[in-house]
């Protein structure tokens, strides 16, 4: 291949929008997720999660939203419930359904890590400029609206 037609070096191509939006996310999760667990596995904090924002909801509902099989779901249940954070009990509309309800320790737990959370990126935020902060708030609004749609 001559000079002019071989490809690009790796170094010369710049990430596209996607590219860079999709590291910049993932890397912000993973900090987010590494500066404040506490005690708990994502998998976890996921399930405890959905049931402080959701409310109760059975393991199936649960395996459902966070995407996993029912199996795994009965055992981050039951490692839950061992700490306290959870309990199970039967559905008052259909009492062959277990629901699971975190307790107040699960709701306290989920609280910590979102201030944990929030108060690590606060800092951040921080020192950017407040012109930069303007262009994170409109791009927050933005990502939220791309989810949700």
């Amino acid at each position: 291949m001559s000079e002019t037609t071989a490809a690009p070096h790796r170094a010369d191509r710049r990430p596209d929008l996607a590219t860079n939006v999709r590291i910049a996310v993932l890397r912000l999760s993973r900090r987010l997720r590494t500066e404040s667990t506490l005690e708990v596995t994502e998998a976890q904090h996921s399930v405890l999660s959905a049931l402080y924002h959701l409310g109760p909801m059975t393991a199936g509902t649960l395996a459902e939203h966070d995407h996993v099989q029912r199996p795994s779901m009965t055992r981050t249940i039951a490692s839950l419930e061992e700490r306290g954070l959870v309990t199970r009990g039967t559905d008052p509309r259909d009492k062959r359904c277990v629901v699971v309800t975190p307790t107040e320790a699960g709701n306290e737990l989920v609280r910590e890590i979102k201030r944990r959370r929030n108060a690590w990126l606060d800092k951040r935020l921080a020192r950017l400029t407040p012109d930069e902060r303007q262009v994170v708030a409109e791009a927050a609004t933005i990502l939220r609206r791309m989810v949700e749609e």
